[in-house]
């Protein structure tokens, strides 16, 4: 697979913008992120924003890969450790990525933000059949960049709803 790539907070070209015309195959962008060992992508139109680790409240009674609780622009979000739900391996975040999951907002913790990649659907990989009943929630398909495999992820998806309920209402006990 041949991607594009642009750095992040480089000036938008053609190629980078969301949907554009590329030899007649509509390209679409993705934030691509490193979760330990593993490249991420989430799909930039769900991106709200990028930045540094902020504080991190931690929360009784959530699955291991919910970190906690951070406030960001003046509301508690959930913060997800991208590495458990995508390698098992807790990620030595550096930044988080606020992404929006339905209708509200989660934080990824991350430990790079890489760019963005322009992907057509043709450059897009189905699951194998032993992830395809395990991880369609959440995994999107799967590439490669270079030798490195990379995860499409699903961003309304990284938090089932019985977890975003219970941070909802405040009940974090199983």
């Amino acid at each position: 697979m041949n991607l594009e790539t642009t750095a992040v907070g480089a000036e938008e070209s053609p190629s980078t913008r969301h949907h554009t015309r590329v030899d007649d195959a509509v390209r679409t962008s993705w934030l691509l992120c490193r979760a330990g060992a593993v490249l991420c992508a989430l799909p930039i139109d769900r991106v709200v924003e990028i930045m540094r680790l902020l504080p991190i409240e931690q929360i009784a009674g959530v699955p291991g890969y919910v970190r906690g609780l951070s406030v960001i622009r003046g509301a508690p979000v959930p913060v997800v450790d991208l590495g458990l739900i995508v390698g098992d391996r807790t990620t030595q975040s550096t930044r988080l990525v606020a992404v929006r999951a339905g209708a509200r907002t989660i934080a990824l913790a991350v430990e790079a933000v890489l760019g963005i990649n322009a992907v057509t659907a043709a450059e897009l990989d189905d699951l194998p059949p032993l992830l395809r009943d395990a991880a369609t929630d959440t995994i999107a398909a799967i590439g490669a960049l270079d030798s490195e495999l990379i995860v499409f992820l699903r961003a309304a998806r990284l938090l089932p709803d019985d977890v975003l309920a219970r941070l909802d209402s405040g009940k974090t006990a199983p």
